[in-house]
């Protein structure tokens, strides 16, 4: 028996594909130009965003004597504005109570949310969609058309110049109401299910299946309703005429008619915002994944 050698036929590698083309460019060359363009679009509009908040720390930390200089960069530095603001105005008793009354209204709105987005979410009633429409109306209402009745309803009630005044009126937040509904419904109806076969009632399926399965959504929506009303002033501004409740009414002090104090006014805002840009720095994953989430099913 003999064996015949036989030569493999050489292996050819085959040729790139070119990349497609579409009018006079590759597709992959437009993509990357698209996704470089979006890029530069962004970085412009986050220094537009951060200049004002920028220019606040800056003013602040300026001298006194130069706080109206048009230098972006403030030299030398000064702490003798914060040092004015914390020995002219209580800030640490106006920031703890700013903090109490941005948690009540937050806890207060987030419990009605859970509440109202939960029955329009689950429940099948006569003039749900209109009702829903209603909520979502009342979001769209400017607060300057209400300001004047509730005003009015505060005073008869005894409320002014109290917390108590400030919050009430804000109990409900329609947006709070559409962000939970659209997570409600993308809710895996099986849990639901499982929930009623074992013959718990809808207030126990609620606190027992849904609240805990929605942690992340109720934590964004907790952070951006305590952030929204930190930053309320108008309303603050007309139910509390103590000069000392808030710190939103701190601030004001500092502008009066023998001459506005800017470096004081800057400093007192820059300390009002630490607060929320720690809670927003350490939370803030819990917001966009919020909003991510909210759309799926």
């Amino acid at each position: 028996m003999s064996f015949v050698m036989v030569d493999a036929p050489p292996r050819t590698t085959p040729a790139p594909t070119p990349p497609r083309v579409v009018g006079d460019a590759p597709v992959a060359s437009r993509t990357t130009g698209r996704i470089a363009t979006g890029h530069v679009v962004l970085a412009v509009l986050a220094l537009l965003s951060i200049f004002p908040v920028y220019w606040m720390f800056a003013t602040a930390f300026r001298r006194p004597e130069d706080m109206l200089s048009s230098s972006p960069i403030p030299w030398p530095l000064s702490v003798e504005n914060f040092r004015y603001v914390w020995d002219t105005i209580p800030m640490a008793s106006m920031l703890t109570n700013t903090f109490v009354m941005a948690g009540a209204m937050a806890v207060s709105q987030l419990l009605v949310a859970i509440l109202a987005a939960y029955a329009f979410a689950r429940w099948n009633f006569f003039g749900k969609q209109v009702l829903f429409m209603l909520f979502v109306g009342s979001w769209l209402v400017p607060f300057q058309v209400t300001m004047i009745p509730n005003y009015l309803l505060i005073s008869q009630m005894g409320l002014l110049d109290t917390v108590a005044g400030v919050v009430i009126p804000n109990l409900c937040s329609a947006f709070g109401v559409l962000l939970l509904r659209q997570h409600m419904e993308a809710f895996p109806t099986e849990l639901l299910d499982a929930s009623a076969m074992d013959g718990q009632s809808s207030w126990a399926t609620l606190w027992k299946v849904v609240v805990p399965n929605m942690k992340p959504a109720l934590a964004a929506l907790g952070i951006m309703l305590f952030i929204s009303a930190w930053n309320e002033y108008l309303w603050p501004a007309l139910v509390l005429r103590q000069s000392d409740a808030l710190v939103q009414i701190g601030i004001r002090s500092f502008l009066g008619a023998e001459g506005d104090n800017w470096g004081a006014v800057m400093a007192a805002s820059g300390l009002a915002c630490l607060p929320i840009f720690l809670i927003y720095m350490f939370l803030q994953r819990y917001v966009v994944d919020a909003f991510v989430r909210s759309g799926l099913k």
